[in-house]
């Protein structure tokens, strides 16, 4: 079969389950720009519904026949035992769902479902009978039960369940503009729900947003509900039905977009509950960005082959990243659906909830949450502000990642590396004339045969050796080559060592010996320093950081990361006079940027102490690029309010920073509040002034990390860490001074 017959065959089972009104504007969707694709599609469809017509089209006596067959079709105000149909509400792709009225011995309204009449195979009533079993095992509130089951007097079965009156998960957020922590708690209750269904024995294998409706409760909660276990696979031996279920080969089970990896074997033989893991990974990246990490309807519109290679070997984008280009397209709609302005959406994203998404949706299912209970927990987790478990890919990880999906030219690539050292050992040795020069030839040559090794060693994930081989190396550097430098490309792995295995120390004395002027003459070293500063900033080992760092602004003077970090270091230091050379320069090289970002980092490091030796209206106007572009922003509004609280200008001052406390993130928050301090106690408001200094140490004490022995752990906020505490003892030093 064609990749494009497969495609339609994938469209076509999709719209059948579209009532008939729903499914051109589905077809218009999926099949844009391809004409030829959209016939294929309308012609089954047609062949579909004469195929429904076509009991009407027998002659008398062979219709009749046919139906005593297959029996009746049912309609409403039929009565099936002591249920009367009243209408239809769904249909599959083999069964029927009725709203109906159960007569006694209680009077309620229902859900029954069918099996279509002619369609009653022992494959489609070994499914059937395997759903009402899954679901008859299960006793949940977010489950949708079984409340009886029977056959009809032409012998097709049925059973019946709660009705479940609401909408998909997905549009009942959006249409409510529900904000993403009420999406979680959503979430977390699906959690629970599939947790309960894994404890019973029962892969779902079809999560969705359609398969997940939310009810309102009798307190006005809302309420999801997992329905249709219509493909659900039992585990650990048990049997949910006494028929043969027959699969067909390279038969996919699921919907394609939700599916994950290992559903894409044939066969789907080797599956366990962390499938349904990855699927919650997929419903969970929709609930937050409002698309699948898959576009479904290119995936519609591919082969078999091609969904399973996207399905199997391709990286989705994080969360945020895609949330990022998504609004750039419409971002005020999707505001409104979200109930929040695109910066702060994406904020909320970066960091933990990537972390927790990308971990579900991993291709090795044993890098996922093991549990449904696992995702949902550190779900909460995130809502109560604990720590999570999940942790971003490490570069070990991705560098294994790499190796995995380019064997061939790592492969080789180490052995260039192999031949190229071996190669230098000969030409060296060749070179060197008496004793003292072989012998420093054959330690060359063992140096480049260890390195080549340890580089080799860490392709092939035997980091171990590869640290030993490295470790090694550079140990007979120090002894008998004079301290001559490593690679860059040697060190650099190494470092990715020692901070993958928090060996920290280490990595600070790993050059101790080597000519610092002659390591950064080689290229690459100024960026592995600054790596390497970085990680000592966030453990709070400023002057050791700051040494890393300063020479990345030498080597690298227009770029604005090394004295975004440098900056901050120097103030943490207590270096004055180097922390206002510095200003005196970001100022001339950066005054005329329009990147708002930029502006805004630039412009910010320029204002931390009281007198930075700066031109205040240069930065400013580098603080009003920032707001100008974004006014809402917090960490903007903080650089506004301070460089107005800088100029003199204490009302606007006070403006900005009020609008920075309104921020949820921590740091925003304090820092506004210590301008905010100083501003109202400028104005003669004492009384005011004393209340924000109070709110930035109560934030600063109960939502920011301790530095301490205990804790020296800062992470990616380092920056903000350092100046929400010097505008604190700023702001202590000005307002307290007021008090007898």
């Amino acid at each position: 079969m064609s990749a494009e017959s497969n495609s339609a065959m994938q469209i076509f089972t999709e719209a059948l389950r579209l009532p008939p009104e729903a499914r051109q504007d589905y077809l218009d969707r999926t099949c844009s720009g391809d004409e030829n694709l959209r016939r294929k599609v309308q012609a089954l469809l047609r062949a579909n519904d004469r195929a429904g017509r076509f009991l009407d089209e027998l002659p008398s006596a062979f219709a009749s026949e046919r139906v005593q067959q297959v029996g009746a079709i049912e309609k409403p105000g039929d009565r099936i035992g002591r249920y009367q149909l009243l209408k239809q509400i769904g249909e599959g792709g083999w069964g029927i769902v009725f709203l109906a009225e159960q007569k006694e011995p209680v009077r309620r309204k229902v859900a029954l479902k069918i099996v279509k009449p002619g369609m009653d195979s022992k494959s489609v009533v070994a499914r059937f009978e395997a759903e009402r079993q899954a679901l008859a095992l299960m006793d949940h509130p977010n489950i949708a039960r079984v409340i009886d089951a029977g056959m009809t007097d032409g012998g097709r079965p049925f059973f019946v369940m709660e009705l479940v009156e609401g909408i998909k998960i997905t549009d009942y957020c959006d249409q409510h503009s529900l904000p993403t922590s009420s999406r979680l708690e959503l979430f977390t209750q699906v959690c629970d729900a599939i947790q309960h269904a894994h404890q019973k024995g029962i892969i779902h294998r079809d999560i969705k947003p359609s398969n997940i409706l939310v009810t309102t409760r009798t307190d006005g909660r809302p309420a999801p509900k997992v329905i249709d276990f219509g493909v659900a696979k039992a585990t650990g031996g048990q049997q949910l039905t006494d028929k043969t279920i027959f699969t067909a080969h390279d038969m996919l089970i699921g919907t394609p977009a939700y599916m994950s990896p290992e559903q894409m074997s044939p066969m789907n033989a080797d599956i366990d509950t962390r499938t349904d893991i990855y699927s919650l990974g997929v419903l969970l990246y929709e609930l937050l960005t409002g698309t699948t990490p898959f576009d479904t309807r290119e995936l519609l519109k591919a082969g078999f082959d091609e969904v399973r290679r996207v399905i199997r070997d391709k990286e989705p984008a994080r969360p945020s990243t895609r949330l990022s280009t998504l609004m750039k397209a419409d971002a005020e709609n999707f505001s409104k659906r979200h109930g929040a302005a695109p910066p702060r959406l994406i904020r909320e994203l970066e960091g933990e909830l990537d972390w927790i998404v990308m971990r579900a949706l991993e291709k090795d299912r044993a890098r996922r949450y093991a549990t449904a209970h696992g995702l949902g927990l550190d779900v909460g987790r995130y809502l109560s502000g604990e720590p999570i478990s999940a942790r971003p890919p490490s570069r070990l990880y991705k560098a294994h990642k790499f190796v995995a999906r380019n064997k061939l030219a790592c492969a080789s690539l180490a052995a260039i590396l192999v031949l190229l050292a071996a190669g230098l050992a000969v030409v060296t040795r060749l070179l060197v004339v008496g004793n003292r020069a072989r012998v420093r030839a054959q330690h060359q040559q063992e140096v480049d045969r260890l390195e080549g090794f340890g580089i080799k060693y860490w392709y092939q994930g035997n980091y171990g050796e590869a640290e030993k081989c490295f470790r090694h190396s550079l140990a007979i550097r120090r002894q008998f080559l004079d301290n001559s430098s490593p690679n860059a490309l040697v060190a650099t792995h190494l470092v990715i060592l020692l901070q993958q295995e928090n060996k920290y120390d280490d990595t600070d004395q790993l050059f101790d010996g080597f000519s610092k002027s002659q390591l950064l003459a080689s290229p690459g070293y100024a960026g592995l320093f600054a790596t390497i500063g970085e990680s000592m900033a966030m453990q709070g080992r400023w002057r050791k950081a700051t040494n890393d760092v300063t020479n990345l602004v030498k080597t690298e003077p227009d770029s604005p990361n090394g004295y975004h970090t440098l900056a901050p270091l120097l103030v943490a230091c207590g270096d004055v006079p180097e922390y206002r050379r510095l200003c005196q320069q970001i100022v001339v090289r950066f005054r005329g940027t329009q990147d708002p970002y930029i502006a805004e980092r630039m412009a910010k490091d320029c204002l931390i102490l009281t007198s930075s030796g700066a031109d205040l209206n240069v930065v400013g106007a580098l603080a009003d690029v920032a707001a100008s572009k974004n006014p809402s922003y917090a960490p903007f509004q903080c650089c506004k309010a301070l460089a107005e609280y800088r100029q003199q200008r204490f009302s606007e001052a006070v403006k900005w920073a009020d609008s920075a406390t309104k921020d949820l993130f921590s740091y925003s928050k304090a820092e506004g509040y210590a301008i905010l301090s100083m501003a109202r106690f400028k104005s003669g408001q004492t009384n005011e002034a004393f209340m924000a200094l109070a709110d930035c140490g109560k934030v600063i004490e109960e939502q920011l990390p301790k530095l301490s022995a205990g804790n020296l752990s800062l992470g990616q906020d380092w920056r903000d860490w350092i100046i929400a505490h010097a505008l604190q003892k700023e702001a202590n030093a000005l307002v307290n001074r007021a008090t007898p």
